[in-house]
């Protein structure tokens, strides 16, 4: 009976794999199989902080959300001091591009400038160069390509990338993802480790709501 149930886990695992393979062909470094919790991350940022934290908190954003600037620029900073960069906990973003146009499309861009290992410099940059008015072209195209420039990333790679639309269907899988796992609005997050996720936290929430959490988690 044991072997029976390794041998459907493993075609269970294979046909994750195949699916991602072809409907993400040019993810070379993607884990199809990433977890965390009921939590799929597979297609979400690459891992901020040591990937043998003992916790991980899911963040689900929009680059055009108000109260993801907030969080990002109030909370996240003292998480990364005291959690991140102790090794404690680690950090994946997942894409809820739910706002507009331009959250798609700066989604996207933030995956291109994966593909020259630039992820975590261009989210911040997003965040940094957030303005109120959604759609109102603050991530246009040219503009988000300026920013690829900005960071010293090859700009013609980076502007086929996303003029192809490379990675539409990897922002549209992580969106509802989010929405599958309940979350209706940006940003939310998910705070996990090997026993246990935490409900769901909305909204940019203060350093003090984290740290109860993380506490008891770690």
């Amino acid at each position: 009976m044991a072997v029976k149930w390794i041998l459907v886990g493993l075609v269970v695992i294979a046909v994750i794999v195949s699916a991602a393979i072809t409907i993400f062909p040019q993810d070379s470094n993607l884990d199809p199989t990433r977890q965390h919790g009921d939590i799929s991350t597979a297609f979400g940022s690459p891992i901020l902080g040591s990937p043998d934290a003992p916790v991980t908190i899911v963040e689900f954003g929009d680059y055009q959300c108000h109260q993801c600037y907030n969080w990002f620029h109030n909370t996240k900073p003292a998480i990364t001091r005291d959690y991140i960069d102790t090794g404690k906990v680690n950090l994946i973003f997942v894409d809820l591009a739910i706002l507009g146009n331009d959250s798609r499309i700066a989604a996207q861009a933030s995956h291109c400038a994966n593909d020259q290992e630039k992820y975590w410099e261009y989210h911040d940059h997003l965040y940094n160069s957030q303005l109120p008015t959604i759609d109102g072209g603050w991530a246009s195209k040219d503009n988000l390509i300026g920013f690829a420039s900005d960071l010293g990333l090859d700009v013609d790679l980076f502007k086929s990338c996303l003029e192809s639309n490379k990675y539409s269907g990897r922002v549209l899988t992580n969106t509802n993802e989010g929405k599958s796992n309940g979350v209706a609005g940006t940003p939310g997050f998910f705070i996990v480790n090997s026993e246990e996720t935490s409900d769901l936290i909305s909204g940019a929430q203060p350093f003090i709501v984290f740290k109860h959490i993380l506490d008891d988690m770690i």
